[in-house]
């Protein structure tokens, strides 16, 4: 390359016809993988015992379907364009106003994919001295370097043959006979303890149905910036929404409910002690483990494409190894658990920003025509952003059991809806 010829940036143009080769199974493989985790578990298990049985359930049914309908919705928004989501930042917020999100996305991604690998190590570390194989002290400076380089070995790939090859043929099918293994030892123990009792157990207060919904909601909508990045390379816009709407749904719904059923049957445990504690959990836990690696990539992955939106010079793969350095750095030092709050406030900011997304590029709008004629700022999706921000923070506090994701989404997709440009 001449030095006057220009760097391309992949993440700011649209995926040509010939590099798109993924199908609806391979979205919801990809999809049904990322849902899987023990996180998940773990958020499933805070619902109780602050609600009751079927409470959590319906929760957990309802706010799956609506959240993983919203992530296949942007899905098919990526798949129609070919754009990243950091070109679609640029085409409803300007050139220029786009880089504030995208660098708050790269901050929240480096911020999860630090705190998945912190997951693993210590789930490495629990399996490692259950086994009784693990009991230096240097063990979990160990695993974390072990996870960060497998995390560095996979960004070297290609992520396309990662999802059709690795995740789709082979976690895919050992991830899910763990969880029917898991499912089928707590649903005995669930038996054993009287499951009739368990299902009419009533909740203890401290949370109402709406912001458990927020909960169960939160998961699906923490992946929003990055679903774009992966649905990008579908073959169809509509196969990229079911496929990646049955294959989160399914994962969350399972995984939320699974974690309910652990605080039921074995409430005094931490998730991933009650897990060992089952029969063969050693070994279904092994496994969610391995797959929980593809959550760390998924991170990494689209760190790196927002990244590359703002700084080309560098490839996907370069800054997909810089991130990755950077995550496992900080997970050796960082006490991340007490810094999910700040993560989840974090993500809170991406509620209303894909309300506003979602509102001026629904129904047929076309992105990328969108996007060439984008000013610097566009200040009237700014402004519904901003004032979507302030609206999810203000709402608990005037109208306690309204929750804030789904009021906050439905607000900045009517208001950006209705007073989008009627070129558009």
């Amino acid at each position: 390359m001449s030095p006057s010829s220009p760097i391309a940036n992949d993440a700011l143009a649209p995926v040509p016809a010939e590099r798109r080769v993924f199908q609806w199974h391979d979205h919801a493989s990809l999809w049904f993988s990322l849902g899987v985790g023990l996180l998940v578990m773990q958020v499933g298990a805070y619902l109780m015992p602050a609600l009751g049985t079927q409470e959590a359930l319906a929760a957990i049914v309802f706010g799956s379907l609506v959240g993983a309908g919203l992530l296949g919705w942007v899905a098919k928004l990526g798949c129609d364009s070919g754009l990243a989501s950091a070109g679609l930042m640029h085409a409803v917020y300007g050139r220029s106003f786009a880089s504030l999100p995208i660098v708050l996305n790269i901050v929240q991604l480096i911020g999860w994919g630090t705190f998945e690998l912190v997951v693993m190590r210590d789930a490495t570390v629990a399996i490692g001295r259950q086994s009784g194989a693990m009991a230096a002290a240097w063990w979990p400076v160990a695993a974390t370097l072990l996870w960060g380089a497998v995390v560095m070995a996979l960004i070297s790939g290609s992520m396309v043959q990662l999802v059709r090859r690795v995740i789709a043929r082979v976690a895919l099918p050992l991830v899910v006979l763990s969880l029917l293994w898991l499912s089928w030892q707590f649903l005995s123990l669930a038996h054993a303890q009287g499951f009739a009792q368990l299902w009419q157990r009533q909740g203890a207060g401290g949370m109402g149905v709406m912001p458990a919904l927020d909960l169960v909601i939160a998961m699906p909508i923490s992946w929003l910036p990055l679903v774009a990045d992966y649905a990008r390379h579908g073959r169809s816009g509509g196969a990229a929404l079911r496929g990646t709407w049955l294959g989160y749904a399914l994962a969350n719904i399972w995984c939320y409910t699974l974690g309910v059923l652990v605080a039921l049957t074995l409430p005094s445990q931490d998730l991933v002690t009650a897990l060992l504690l089952a029969q063969g959990g050693l070994i279904a836990l092994s496994l969610i483990l391995i797959d929980e690696v593809d959550n760390a990539y998924g991170d990494t992955y689209s760190g790196a494409v927002s990244a590359h939106s703002l700084l080309p010079r560098w490839s996907i793969r370069q800054w997909g190894l810089a991130v990755a350095a950077v995550c496992t750095a900080l997970a050796l030092v960082l006490p991340m658990h007490s810094l999910e709050p700040f993560l989840l406030l974090l993500s809170s900011v991406f509620v209303p920003l894909f309300g506003v997304i979602l509102g001026r590029l629904a129904f047929g709008v076309s992105a990328p025509a969108l996007l060439q004629r984008a000013s610097r700022v566009e200040w009237l999706p700014v402004a519904l952003w901003l004032s979507g921000i302030a609206f999810y923070h203000l709402l608990p506090r005037v109208w306690a059991g309204a929750g804030s994701a789904l009021p906050t989404l439905a607000l900045c997709f009517a208001l950006a809806w209705a007073t989008r440009s009627r070129r558009a």
